[in-house]
Formats: C-alpha cells, sequence, structure tokens
C-alpha cells in the first residue's frame, strides 16, 4: 500500500502490550541499500521529511540506543528538534570504553544519558552505567532492553548504527521497524542491514508492512514484526 500524503507517515507508535517493552528501530539508507559512501559520508542521504520523522520518533519513545560507533562517527545531539516533544534518555552502547567525554550527546538536552557498558570507568556526573556483561557476540539486546524496562523506560527507538540495528532485529527483540529509503544510489559504501544467512526463502522474514511517500521523496517502509497480541507474525 503506497500512500502519497506526507503527513500520513508520521503514524503513531503502535502499542501492543503496556506490560512488556515496546521497541521500534529505524534506518535510513540509499536504493541501493547504502548507509554512507566508501569514506563514511553519511549526511545526508535522507531528505528533510525523513529527519522530521526520526524526530516525530524520537519525540514518542522513552528512550533511544544507538552503538558507541555511532557516536564516533556522526556525533548526533539524539534530541527532539524538529517537531515539539521531549527529547527521550539516551542510551549509549559502549562494551569497551571508547565514548569521549566531548561527544555532543553527553552535554545537551537534559535527558538523562546511559551507557551500557562492561564496567568500565565513566564520569558518574555526566552518565549513568549500565553494566552488563559481553558474551560472545557482544552485549545481549534481551539483556539490554530488559534492562532498560526495569527502569521504566517502555518505549525504546533502537536508532543506530547499521550494526546495532542488525544485531536487534536478529535477536528478534524488534516489533517495528520503519526504513526509510532515499532515492539516490551510491553504488558502493557501507551496506545498511546485514542479517545472519539463511538457506530457504520460507526462513526469511516478511513483516507486514506498509509505504509512504515523505516530503523531499524519501520512502518510508512501516514493517510490523508482532501483532497487537506480542505474538510474532
Amino acid at each position: 500500500m503506497m500512500n502519497d500524503d506526507p503527513t500520513a507517515a508520521l503514524v503513531p507508535i503502535i502499542e501492543s502490550d503496556p506490560s512488556r517493552p515496546y521497541v521500534v528501530a529505524q534506518l535510513g539508507q540509499s536504493l541501493d541499500g547504502r548507509i554512507a559512501t566508501p569514506t563514511g559520508a553519511s549526511k545526508y542521504i535522507n531528505g528533510h521529511g525523513a529527519l522530521d520523522f526520526l524526530h516525530h520518533l524520537r519525540a514518542n519513545v522513552d528512550a533511544v540506543i544507538v552503538g558507541v560507533g555511532t557516536v564516533l562517527a556522526d556525533d548526533p545531539l539524539l534530541t527532539v528538534r524538529r517537531v515539539p516533544g521531549k527529547s527521550p534518555a539516551r542510551i549509549i552502547i559502549d562494551p569497551n570504553g571508547r565514548l569521549p567525554q566531548t561527544a555532543k550527546c553527553l552535554s545537551c538536552g537534559g535527558a538523562d544519558v546511559y551507557v551500557v557498558s562492561n564496567g568500565q570507568n565513566y564520569d558518574s556526573n555526566t552518565v549513568k552505567v549500565l553494566p552488563i556483561p559481553s558474551g560472545e557476540t557482544g552485549i545481549d539486546p534481551h539483556e539490554i532492553i530488559a534492562t532498560l524496562f526495569a527502569r521504566g523506560l517502555r518505549r525504546i527507538l533502537v536508532e543506530g548504527g547499521a550494526n546495532t540495528v542488525s544485531r536487534f532485529l536478529a535477536a528478534n527483540v524488534i516489533d517495528r521497524l520503519y526504513l526509510l529509503v532515499a532515492p539516490v544510489l551510491l553504488g558502493s559504501g557501507q551496506t545498511g542491514l546485514m542479517m545472519p544467512p539463511i538457506d530457504r526463502l520460507d526462513e526469511a522474514l516478511r513483516p507486514e508492512t506498509r509505504c509512504y511517500t515523505l516530503d523531499g521523496g524519501d520512502v518510508l517502509f512501516d514493517c510490523c514484526f508482532r501483532s497487537n497480541t506480542g505474538g510474532t507474525r
């Protein structure tokens, strides 16, 4: 279903069961599935309509998650600025203590900042550390979501980067994925979603999906992975 009304893309975050977390993710990419050029340039692949939508998402969640690689590459504020609303708590996944004290997300917006880590020392006046041990493949997304939910952060946005979104999607903790596709071809560069390989097509994820065109030409794919009752689609 394609909807050409750009305001229709600002769909509300669908609540499922208030007794469990509700996790959405978003990823912006080119037509050929790239999120950056080979040199790492990524601002701005998506247009202003996609940026407005991202800020709409931030304004409607309790917390926004990014990996430390996104902080190092883009130095985002992770605040709400383009639409009305309150900035969510900011969650940085940083297992190995790479988060710089000069990061913009530590000093702007007034919202709480949490660092998910193996226990490295951080300035306690700047961030709240959530110590979660790493396994063979890193820190378990299920543990991160459960820890945030226990702190009252129920509606959660996994914003980036591509590796973080892919890990949370592969772990089956994502209820809804918003994939924003810009009308541009990069030809090469960093790919977006990177899921574990499958052998058969019946193993592929097939979310219920709607499409919307945004102001500026981007297309939003609204992918629902779970029904209102919490079951996997």
